[in-house]
């Protein structure tokens, strides 16, 4: 088992900035891919990001490459979106998650995805 906790969220004006941190505990985290997911009101759990196991590889959702990026610290256990530029429609729950597998991230399935933290609130205002 993985207990993921999210912290950062917030209210940021366009075109600001925030990072949002995920601490996992319980198993060896640094055999886990790590992504975050994006859920907005009346929509469908979405991704985001991903990074492998090492930190090597990372994927991105069309919407926010250039602007996101994520990173890890299997030391810390811990892993993080960096979210620059942000719109208005970024505003949504974001969620991170952990799952066995390594590549192919960007194509997984929400239901590839194992264990889930239970989201942080993130309002992009215009």
């Amino acid at each position: 088992q993985v207990q993921l906790v999210e912290s950062g969220g917030g209210l940021v004006q366009a075109g600001g900035s925030l990072r949002l941190s995920c601490a996992a505990s319980g198993r060896t985290f640094s055999g886990y891919g790590m992504g975050w997911f994006l859920q907005a009101p009346g929509k469908e759990r979405e991704f985001v990001a991903g990074i492998n196991w090492s930190g090597g590889t990372t994927y991105y959702a069309n919407s926010v490459k250039g602007r996101f990026s994520i990173s890890r610290d299997n030391a810390k256990n811990t892993v993080y979106l960096q979210m620059n530029s942000l719109k208005p429609e970024d505003t949504a729950v974001y969620y991170c998650a952990a799952t066995h597998w390594n590549g192919g991230l960007g194509s997984r399935t929400v239901d590839e995805w194992q264990y889930w933290g239970q989201g942080t609130q993130v309002t992009v205002s215009s």
